[in-house]
């Protein structure tokens, strides 16, 4: 069990004024991409500075997004940022800790929900049935841009690299058309029948 402060399970992480982090669980030194590890994986740490024993954990993770967000793929955009700097000295600055704290924990109950739905959804679960929908949808679509063609029209007759027998071109090019039409009209019916 990790040394804890105050038995909270909480482990205590140690910053010396050489910047070097102390991990009092495993009693060894640890960098930031240990912390942000530990942080992944749910366990609690608190940092405190270890000359004047001040919390600091706030700097630190503070710390490792700065670090996360110059690697290279950035998670928070501009914008955003703009608007968080903007909120600093404003009269609403109070409320929104609470707000971010309560929106990210919605995201997190949200994303997990959705992550358990599609894990079901091709086993039976509540998404198998619209999957199962857009397949066929997609299949009646595909199927929309292979007509069966007359072999001696002018179309099939193009299609197999053969001039058309015994017709008009203009003529048989119209009736094929009207055909593509119809299907086309047919296809747009089962559509619709399918949407919720």
């Amino acid at each position: 069990m990790a040394k804890s402060s105050g038995g909270s399970g909480v482990i205590t992480i140690k910053k010396y004024a050489n910047r070097r982090l102390y991990d009092t669980d495993s009693s060894s030194y640890i960098t930031l991409e240990h912390l942000a590890a530990m942080t992944r994986a749910g366990r609690e740490f608190k940092v405190i500075d270890a000359k004047s024993e001040e919390d600091i954990t706030h700097s630190v993770l503070t710390q490792i997004i700065m670090e996360e967000e110059t690697r290279g793929q950035t998670m928070l955009p501009v914008g955003f940022l703009r608007q968080l700097i903007g909120l600093y000295g404003d009269n609403m600055q109070s409320m929104v800790p609470q707000y971010l704290e309560a929106s990210m924990d919605a995201f997190k109950r949200n994303q997990m929900q959705f992550r358990s739905a599609m894990e079901g959804a091709f086993a039976g679960g509540p998404f198998a049935e619209i999957a199962k929908r857009n397949l066929e949808m997609f299949e009646a679509a595909a199927s929309a841009f292979k007509p069966p063609l007359t072999p001696g029209g002018p179309l099939g007759a193009a299609m197999n690299g053969q001039p058309a027998a015994n017709a008009t071109p203009a003529a048989d090019v119209a009736d094929e058309v009207a055909t593509l039409k119809a299907q086309l009209a047919q296809l747009q019916a089962k559509i619709d029948t399918l949407k919720p």
